[in-house]
């Protein structure tokens, strides 16, 4: 049996760069070469595709941006003909002649992982130009990506669907320029949130960028100038003071939608920032690309034994009852917000493509799935969902044209 091409593809137009880098180099790591021939692909700041097996040497970074002339620039355009990856500009490197025809200009690919965080990458946009061009691809599809990406509306649906959420306002940067002090009477004029502290968070941001704590009006406008500087929308939400965070991952198989074990992450005020998320435990200088591994970095107690079991069942029938409202696909995580003076469960958000894939809940699950398990699960389920999509007509002919 010939080997599968697969496309492991990171980086992007997004705050969340880096972090997309750590989980795509991950990935290809774990993934089974004898199954599979991974073809790492980074997109740039700028937006332009490159490959080339230099792409898993996370010290090659470090050349940035000089050292992308070394690759091979690519592009997927929206064929259905295409059959894989365009070539735009060859290297002449032995990772390409490997794998494709220089007559052809195209690298064959069978399956495509998106292994985005953020804009442009896990909010449905790329997984649109996969569906233009009729590829099989990893992960939620356009509706469901772009509900999870946006948190006002994912805990529009959970409210929907019987799900308990905190209270929360939608504040537009438009509105915020336009006037401060109207912008921040509709948030404290809100059914809960009359009083702090409050969270305020990007409406479509993950990795914690960009969250805060205000414990006052004035933090409460800085809050907000932070988040607009990477997004259009802010969320603002009651801090629960007993708070426990516990999170959950949810996996799409070709058999049906199973849960992982439960986690609670560890942050150090809180509030998981970013630091908390990918800069601890790394063993040297914080930040460094070439240490850091990303959402395996986070303090976190995994399947905890002393969390009430009827909580653990909520959790997941909770995550379990999301995915199947919005049809999610591959494996996402699925935050969740306690009150331990209540016991009360809250959705909180739901990360199509978490970092790291959530390998390390899967790894602790019973049955354990490894993270090499993980993946030949993401690309059966994808070739899946492909052929059954496939089987649907497309073609009624020309009939009204021409009436």
């Amino acid at each position: 049996m010939s080997k599968k091409n697969i496309a492991v593809i990171f980086g992007g137009r997004s705050v969340e760069h880096e972090i997309s880098m750590i989980s795509g180099i991950q990935l290809v790591e774990a993934m089974d070469r004898e199954l599979y021939n991974p073809i790492p692909v980074y997109i740039a700041h700028s937006g332009k595709w490159f490959t080339g097996d230099q792409l898993l040497d996370k010290q090659f970074y470090r050349g940035l941006p000089n050292c992308l002339e070394n690759l091979d620039e690519v592009t997927l355009i929206p064929n259905p003909e295409a059959g894989g990856l365009t070539i735009l500009k060859s290297a002449n490197t032995s990772f390409l002649s490997s794998l494709s025809s220089k007559k052809e200009k195209v690298i064959p690919v069978d399956v495509y992982i998106p292994a985005f965080h953020g804009t442009y990458g896990e909010d449905g946009c790329i997984q649109g130009l996969f569906e233009m061009a009729d590829a099989a691809y990893a992960g939620s599809d356009v509706l469901a990506s772009a509900v999870a990406m946006d948190k006002s509306i994912a805990k529009y649906v959970a409210a929907q669907n019987g799900i308990p959420v905190l209270p929360s306002v939608l504040i537009s940067k438009n509105e915020f320029q336009t006037s401060v002090s109207k912008t921040r009477s509709k948030i404290i004029e809100t059914e809960g949130l009359s009083e702090f502290p409050l969270f305020i968070k990007p409406v479509h941001l993950g990795s914690s960028i960009g969250i805060s704590k205000a414990n006052n009006e004035q933090e409460l406008d800085a809050g907000l100038v932070q988040v607009f500087r990477y997004d259009d929308k802010a969320i603002i939400e009651p801090c629960v003071v007993d708070i426990m965070e516990i999170n959950i991952s949810i996996l799409d198989t070709t058999e049906k939608r199973i849960a992982s074990v439960t986690e609670i992450p560890v942050g150090t005020d809180g509030v998981l920032s970013y630091e908390d998320k990918y800069l601890q435990n790394s063993g040297g200088k914080k930040g460094a690309p070439s240490e850091s591994q990303g959402m395996a970095n986070l303090s976190r107690v995994i399947d905890p034994q002393d969390l009430d079991p009827n909580i653990k069942e909520r959790v997941q029938e909770y995550a379990l009852k999301f995915a199947e409202v919005i049809n999610s696909s591959g494996v996402g995580r699925y935050d969740f917000i306690i009150d331990t003076s209540t016991n009360k469960v809250y959705f909180n958000e739901l990360n199509p493509i978490p970092g790291s894939f959530s390998f390390y809940l899967w790894e602790k699950s019973k049955p354990p799935v490894i993270y090499t398990q993980l993946i030949n699960r993401l690309i059966d389920r994808a070739i899946d969902r492909k052929a059954s999509l496939a089987s649907y007509e497309k073609d009624t002919g020309f009939k009204a044209l021409f009436k």
